[in-house]
Order: structure tokens, then sequence, then C-alpha cells
């Protein structure tokens, strides 16, 4: 079983970009349900009123996936609400500007909270409730970043690594059994999580700095629109597909890395014009 009249879908971070995408996407599936959750409730609110003509019972739930007592009575609530829960998608992400020396121990908690323990919360909080169905599916959100990690994104990188590396560890842990496990690494999606990430406390940058930083990344990356990111991680989720990339640039990233492990970062700023540079 993927996604059939039976399947009850949980999407967290649904207020905007790839979650509200994907919810909207789920919508045109035969599913029973979704359930969408954001700390934003005015725009997931905006994310239920988009979704016309589906078949699926929308559900709308405040959630900080930070908060661990949060996110435990959020998979109760959506379960209470639906019946059921066969499929978890863990998309809820922040992003931090700033070298290691730039963000403060209090920049990476935050990040490690939302990016990290948002995935660990939503992954074991529903467990129990998947174990119960013929078959579900997990799909936790990494990134490019989890993949290779360029200067300036060491508190991101560290934090979409860590949930590559938890996602991938509990798909082996899972193997043979009703509930299949993907971990999803999108490259440049046109999304407003760069115009929106927290600054690090040591970043000093001047307006039209910032400006400049964000419109070098928003050119350098954002090549795939979220509709698009939606489309593949679907494609994906009925394909049970352990790794789902989406954009030409996770993929060639993705083969630079496997074929240069250790100086990928210099391939890059040869293609890329400097990816990896320090400036």
């Amino acid at each position: 079983m993927s996604l059939t009249k039976e399947s009850v879908a949980v999407i967290t971070g649904a207020s905007s970009g790839i979650g509200r995408a994907l919810a909207l996407r789920l919508a045109a599936e035969p599913v029973a349900g979704i359930a969408i959750g954001d700390v934003n409730v005015e725009a997931l609110a905006e994310t239920a009123k988009m979704i016309q003509d589906g078949r699926a019972r929308i559900t709308t739930h405040k959630v900080n996936v930070a908060d661990e007592d949060e996110m435990c009575a959020f998979a109760e609530e959506v379960v209470r609400e639906h019946g059921r829960v066969t499929h978890v998608i863990n998309n809820a992400g922040v992003a931090l500007a700033g070298s290691c020396l730039e963000v403060s121990l209090e920049d990476i908690r935050w990040l490690m909270d939302i990016n990290f323990w948002g995935v660990v919360f939503g992954t074991k909080f529903f467990l129990p409730f998947l174990e119960k169905e013929r078959s579900a599916h997990i799909v936790n959100v990494s990134s490019l970043y989890g993949l290779i990690a360029p200067p300036g994104q060491a508190a991101y990188s560290a934090s979409k690594f860590a949930v590559r590396g938890f996602t991938e560890a509990l798909r082996h842990e899972l193997k043979g059994t009703n509930i299949a496990v993907s971990v999803v690494h999108p490259g440049g999606v046109k999304t407003n999580i760069a115009n929106s990430a927290r600054l690090g406390a040591g970043l000093k940058l001047s307006p039209e700095e910032l400006q400049d930083r964000l419109d070098a990344v928003n050119l350098l990356l954002s090549h795939t629109t979220p509709e698009q990111a939606a489309e593949v991680i679907v494609k994906g989720i009925k394909g049970r597909n352990p790794r789902i990339l989406i954009g030409r640039d996770a993929r060639l990233l993705s083969l630079i890395n496997r074929l240069f492990p250790c100086r990928y970062g210099d391939v890059i700023d040869r293609i890329r014009g400097g990816l990896f540079s320090n400036t």
C-alpha cells in the first residue's frame, strides 16, 4: 500500500513552502485525511483554504515541533481526529546564517531543537500508531546540506546531517517491518527559508550586505519550485524510495560527494564558482 483511500498523512511545517505544496499535492491523491501542523496558525489556515475539491478530511494543528509535550499531544490529537495515521512527513525546519565563530550556542540549540529534535519527536510519538497499520511510511526532510557541508553552514549542516543519520539508521532498524522510511534531500527550492533565516549572534552585516548575500544564495540555489519538490516527494513515497533527491543540483552534488568525498569542495567551486569559498 502507498497512498490509498485509507491513508492519513501528517505534515509538519505546512504553513508555507514545501509543506504547503505537499498538503495541496496529497489532497489530489485518494487519501482519507491530511493533518497539517505549524506554529503559524494564520498561514496554516490559508493552506487549508487552498485545498479545494479534495476528498480528504483536512485538520489543522498548532504545534511547535521543538516542544516535546506539544508533539506528543499533536500525535494523540491527530489519531483522535482521524482514527489512524499512515504517513508522517517531518518537514518543519529553519535556517541559521553564520560560521561556527559567528553563531552562538543559543543559536545552535534553537536550530537543533527544530531541525533535529522536531524530527525525532515526530518519529517517536507517531511510531506506536504507525506500527498498528498494515503499511505505513515515515518521511524525514533533510537537505542538500545533509549531503555536503559548505563553509558558513556548520550548524545548519550539522542539523541536517543529523536528520540523515537518524533516518538512515531508523530505516535499517525497521527493515522488514510494515513501515517504510525515507530521507529527503532538497536542493535549492524557491521557499522563504533563506530570507527568514536567523542571523548568528556574532554575524555583523549591514542591511545591504545581508541583502547581497540573500540575493546570491537565492540566485545560486533556488532552481526548483515547492510544487515540483512536492511532486518528487509524492513520487518517492509511492515508490517507497529510501532516499529522495530533489533538483538537478541535489543529484549532481550528491554524485560529486560520492566520487570525491574529501575534495568535493574544490570540485564544486570549480563548477559553481565559490560555493565553498570563505568570502
